[in-house]
């Protein structure tokens, strides 16, 4: 389910939410709901102290609820009520909030978006080129992210297939093939790009994003030529595909002259699209300085 855990904004505030693909239904924080209605200064302690009083009175909008692990402002993930669509409009009826039915609409169209993607799956694809559009990304960098994206899931299924379904481990098996092929492991990469939340994908640059891309290929490759058994079988088709693009990259640096790794980041070159023509992200025809 963390595959599918995304923060939408609500007039600026953000909402987190997960979409549960088995049951194929929206997983709201109940925290981050209140907080946009009552614009609480604190809405865990507005949320405790209203969950106190529906349990006194048997609401099933607290009964109703349980608990994910969702990821806090601080970068770590902590268990938070949740509740799905029907139990978050429950909830509203209980809060005395002007923004009631703005919420609802908000909500209900959410669900609606939800559900034209899963009727056709493209629109998904479509609404994540517009957003990096809108961040500036070039058409060019936009067309090897989407390819990544897709590349990247294969990958993950076919870890999910030879046993591996923790989110731990799919951590560790990414590090594993990151640091074949880049010799860091991805905490160490956006250390080295100076990131610290951004998605490392989305700062590479070309030549990084395909080199990524193709250790991830040749990973999905061997694991399904060898039907990989549990995560130490899995550890060593993730070493073996990064070792792959580790190849390419020093006949690539051999031919440059330079290493293709840049400390540089995306936000470093980009503008928004409203302010100019999108630009590409930084060449790999000079070294790092």
């Amino acid at each position: 389910m963390d595959d599918n855990f995304a923060i939408q904004l609500f007039e600026g505030k953000r909402v987190r939410i997960v979409w549960d693909a088995e049951q194929e239904k929206y997983y709201f924080s109940i925290v981050d709901i209140v907080q946009v209605l009552t614009d609480s200064a604190d809405g865990r302690k507005y949320w405790n102290k209203l969950k106190e009083r529906l349990k006194k009175e048997g609401n099933e909008s607290v009964t109703n609820c349980h608990q994910l692990k969702l990821l806090s402002s601080d970068g770590k993930k902590y268990k938070t009520d949740v509740a799905d669509l029907q139990g978050i409009f429950r909830l509203i009826q209980s809060v005395p909030s002007k923004k009631a039915e703005p919420v609802k609409q908000w909500l209900a169209k959410l669900g609606e978006q939800r559900i034209d993607q899963i009727i056709d799956p493209e629109q998904t694809f479509q609404m994540a080129v517009e957003d990096y559009r809108r961040q500036g990304y070039s058409d060019k960098w936009i067309n090897e992210r989407m390819r990544s994206i897709e590349m990247r899931k294969e990958l993950t299924d076919e870890w999910k297939r030879s046993g591996v379904t923790e989110q731990k481990d799919f951590a560790i098996l990414t590090n594993v093939l990151t640091q074949a092929w880049s010799g860091m492991t991805t905490g160490e990469y956006k250390r080295h790009k100076g990131l610290t939340k951004e998605n490392l994908r989305d700062n590479m640059t070309n030549v990084e994003l395909a080199l990524n891309t193709l250790a991830e290929v040749t990973a999905t490759e061997i694991s399904r030529q060898r039907n990989p058994k549990g995560m130490a079988q899995s550890r060593q088709t993730a070493k073996e595909g990064g070792e792959v693009a580790r190849n390419a990259r020093a006949d690539i640096e051999s031919r440059l002259g330079h290493s293709v790794i840049s400390s540089e980041r995306a936000s470093d070159h980009l503008r928004p699209i409203e302010e100019g023509k999108a630009e590409e992200l930084p060449s790999d025809d000079k070294e790092d300085k």
